[in-house]
């Protein structure tokens, strides 16, 4: 594979991905499958709006559905999506930690 058409793939996963209503799906997602109407107790998101969030991460590989009768349920395709999830989340907080240890050394109050 080409490296600029791999970069755009990556970006395109990582524009999904950014989307804080996704990242809540998947956090949900993490140990379990779930159908529609628990994702939207759980959630909060109405069932339309998580419809749509639904299909974008299912047609960018993310998640995976199944019907068993009248209901849908969906599920992580890869563990791996929430490793590199996890990752970025560590990062984070380490960030803010260091941001944090910065101003209290600087003598500046968190705001």
């Amino acid at each position: 594979m080409e490296k600029k058409n791999f970069y755009r793939i990556h970006s395109d996963v990582c524009k999904t991905l950014s989307n804080p209503k996704r990242q809540e799906i998947m956090m949900n997602l993490r140990y379990t499958e779930m159908a529609v109407n628990s994702l939207v107790k759980k959630t909060g998101i109405s069932q339309a709006n998580l419809s749509q969030h639904l299909a974008i991460l299912r047609n960018k590989g993310i998640v995976k559905s199944r019907r068993d009768g009248i209901h849908v349920y969906y599920s992580l395709s890869s563990p791996k999506i929430i490793k590199a999830f996890d990752l970025i989340s560590e990062f984070i907080r380490e960030s803010l930690s260091s941001q944090t240890k910065t101003l209290t050394k600087a003598g500046i109050k968190k705001i």
